[in-house]
């Protein structure tokens, strides 16, 4: 079973550079406080890496 990862978004990607806020919309958050529950894989660790200043990130409990 894959692992997987709860994403939160705690900051707002207003005044962020244009490949952030790309991201962020990647992940699938679109507005602060949504939390999205994603497979942890090598792409979304580097979204994650990406963009961790504006979420937080937890292992998802199944």
């Amino acid at each position: 079973m894959a692992l997987k990862l709860k994403v939160r978004l705690l900051h707002s990607g207003v005044n962020r550079k244009q490949d952030q806020k790309d991201t962020i919309r990647g992940l699938g958050l679109t507005r602060i406080g949504k939390v999205v529950v994603l497979n942890d894989t090598a792409a979304i660790r580097g979204m994650i890496r990406k963009v961790s200043h504006l979420i937080r990130v937890e292992p998802a409990g199944e």
